[in-house]
């Protein structure tokens, strides 16, 4: 039985994950940020057959929140198996959180980062473990402005997702390296076109064409959170570490999430918004 800590975890990939692994018998720590939807999840996922079943409340996009998250899983855990990274949002109009950090990058990167970083002494006590983050085929073509990671110029919707999906694999190709030899492993990947509810922010006018976009042409949750389920109990692929999967399958990234030097940059910049750097 796999200790199992899911963000994003009361609805979509990570909901159908979490009901996936729950089947096969494992321990399942949930996160998300409604209260209401958490007690549900965990009611649902106990009766998919879990080991166990913990539910958390955190919202990702704040820095504060994540820490006391991190702090909480220290101090009532002895053991991470798999911590997934799943959380995300996709925000029409620019929106700041709390911290001042673009809403987009901050949900779908940077709390993940963040989790990850408080955590990795856990995670390499609990060796061999698995560190995964839901990133998507977006990130082909995205590029990175380190002088405006928060998008205070020239923001769109879909240029704040691409580019929080690319610093996933850029973060995943830094830990990668990073954690060579200790027996934790990272690795992003792409779930599929799923037919979740971080689309519902779409404005009303594209809302009856996206419906039927996502009836037709894309896969379920379902099927989507598979793909996080394989990453995070496979035998085959528990030493592949730096990877970026696609179908199961290790795939190579676009171009720019193989800039060894941008991964590094990268780390640094979150860094410096997390305050890990003082």
């Amino acid at each position: 039985m796999r200790m199992i800590l899911i963000t994003g975890a009361t609805s979509g990939v990570g909901r159908a994950a979490a009901l996936q692994l729950g089947e096969q018998g494992h321990h399942l720590v949930l996160v998300g940020r409604s209260p209401d939807r958490l007690a549900t999840t965990a009611a649902a996922v106990r009766a998919a057959g879990a080991g166990a079943v913990d539910a958390l409340e955190c919202d990702m996009g704040s820095l504060d929140q994540v820490r006391q998250l991190a702090k909480t899983v220290q101090a009532n855990y002895s053991r991470i198996d798999v911590l997934a990274n799943n959380a995300g949002g996709f925000h029409m109009t620019r929106t700041e959180t709390e911290d001042g950090i673009e809403a987009t990058f901050a949900v779908n990167h940077l709390g993940g980062f963040l989790l990850t970083e408080l955590l990795l002494d856990l995670l390499l006590h609990s060796s061999p473990a698995r560190i995964l983050f839901t990133s998507s085929v977006m990130h082909f073509g995205a590029h990175l402005d380190f002088d405006d990671l928060s998008l205070r110029r020239g923001y769109s919707p879909q240029r704040a997702y691409s580019a929080s999906k690319l610093a996933n694999i850029l973060y995943v190709r830094d830990l990668g390296r990073r954690l060579e030899g200790t027996g934790v492993t990272a690795n992003a990947f792409h779930p599929g076109a799923v037919a979740t509810n971080i689309w519902d922010s779409a404005p009303w006018l594209v809302r009856p064409a996206l419906s039927l976009v996502k009836r037709v042409f894309m896969i379920s949750p379902e099927e989507g959170g598979r793909r996080l389920t394989f990453l995070a109990t496979d035998p085959e692929v528990g030493a592949v570490s730096g990877g970026y999967f696609q179908r199961d399958r290790v795939k190579t990234p676009g171009r720019a999430a193989r800039d060894d030097a941008a991964a590094r940059r990268l780390r640094r910049a979150c860094e410096e918004l997390t305050g890990l750097a003082e």
